[in-house]
């Protein structure tokens, strides 16, 4: 009989606000089964140290400056994570799952740079392996950069094998995962690469202008941008003076939200939020036509939308309508249309690659994330 591998993902993104969790297995690290998932808030004490520190820091001289700090609150959010790892473990004695032996740890981005081969993802893998008595895998991006890559995006293998299950190999398919960065996964019909790249922002900048400006975290439902007026000049101006190449991954401090500056918080998150639709039109548009995506006039692809940002209706509204409007596909669907539950794709991802990297299967590619060849990835600590 086959080995059934079970791996637990973590995710916390650049959000901030938790740690998504997903159990997953699978024989081959190729095809996978969801078992399992659970998202865990950060205290508002945790949520503020991260926030604040991730605040200071702009360049790689800053993580040295703030070592210390980063090192306190490094142990903090793996202890965090050890409690989630216990309470899932207690969890999932009440249902038939195996318990996962291999744990596929993110971490806490808190600086990425790819031209200094820099990603910095806050979490002990050590210190977890100790405290979980699991096998743990982390610091995913380190051997993508080593090798030319960008370190980002990682999850396209694990939408091949999404697509997979949800459509078979052979229909073209584009994902859009809006995160707070905003990254795109496409597959032509058979027998092509499949190519990927981050294209800009996604939930950031909007997050931030609305925690800047209200008590709220989020724009729930894009309630604040619909109810206000965008203003053209503004946004047009920033469109104009926007000079991120996407030839690189992308970081949320690529980013910033000055140009809005003086606008009322409904003014500010309406124009905000049509920035980051024109910049993901236009940067997709720009990747389809230099992976030469050319369909049959009736072959149009499914555009499945993963991530945060998929619940911002008024966001998906502009996005669907831009699409269509300068690019010219309107299949649209959010993944949870498929029966997947679309606020865990990157926890299951992390499990998914938590696999491939115990099988030493790449999990990066030369179209994916730029690196010379297909790489595998994470450092694996077994620490009991």
């Amino acid at each position: 009989m086959a080995k059934i591998y079970t791996a637990l993902g973590l995710m916390s993104g650049t959000s901030m606000d938790g740690v998504d969790a997903s159990i997953i297995s699978s024989i081959d690290g190729i095809q996978y089964d969801e078992n399992f998932n659970r998202y865990y808030e950060y205290d508002r004490e945790l949520y503020q140290n991260i926030s604040i520190i991730r605040d200071k820091i702009f360049t790689s001289a800053d993580l040295k400056k703030l070592s210390k700090e980063l090192k306190l609150l490094e142990k903090k959010i793996t202890l965090f994570h050890a409690k989630v790892v216990n309470d899932l473990s207690q969890s999932v004695k009440r249902f038939p799952i195996s318990r996962p032996e291999i744990i596929g740890f993110h971490g806490q981005t808190i600086f990425h740079n790819p031209e200094e081969k820099i990603s910095v993802q806050l979490g002990d893998g050590k210190l977890l392996s100790q405290l979980s008595k699991k096998t743990v895998i982390y610091d995913f991006r380190k051997n993508d950069l080593k090798n030319g890559g960008q370190g980002a995006p990682l999850t396209p293998i694990f939408h091949q094998s999404l697509r997979d299950k949800v459509y078979g190999n052979s229909i073209p398919v584009i994902f859009i995962n809006i995160g707070g960065i905003t990254n795109v996964t496409c597959f032509h019909a058979l027998d092509k690469d499949m190519f990927a790249s981050d294209i800009g922002p996604g939930n950031c900048l909007i997050d931030e202008w609305v925690r800047k400006h209200s008590k709220k975290k989020y724009d729930k439902n894009g309630l604040i941008a619909k109810s206000g007026i965008t203003n053209k000049l503004i946004l047009e101006q920033a469109l104009d003076n926007f000079g991120v190449t996407f030839n690189n991954s992308l970081d949320i401090k690529d980013f910033d939200i000055s140009f809005a500056r003086g606008l009322s918080l409904e003014d500010g998150a309406s124009t905000i939020t049509n920035f980051t639709v024109e910049i993901i039109t236009k940067s997709l548009k720009k990747l389809l036509d230099e992976n030469e995506y050319v369909l049959d006039d009736h072959l149009f692809p499914n555009i499945i939308v993963c991530g945060g940002g998929r619940k911002n209706k008024y966001l998906m509204d502009l996005l669907k309508k831009n699409i269509l409007e300068k690019i010219g596909y309107n299949k649209f669907q959010i993944i949870d249309e498929h029966n997947i539950d679309g606020d865990f794709i990157e926890s299951q991802a992390f499990a998914f690659l938590a696999i491939r990297s115990f099988l030493n299967l790449s999990i990066s590619f030369p179209k994916t994330t730029g690196c010379k060849k297909p790489c595998t990835g994470g450092v694996l600590v077994k620490n009991y």
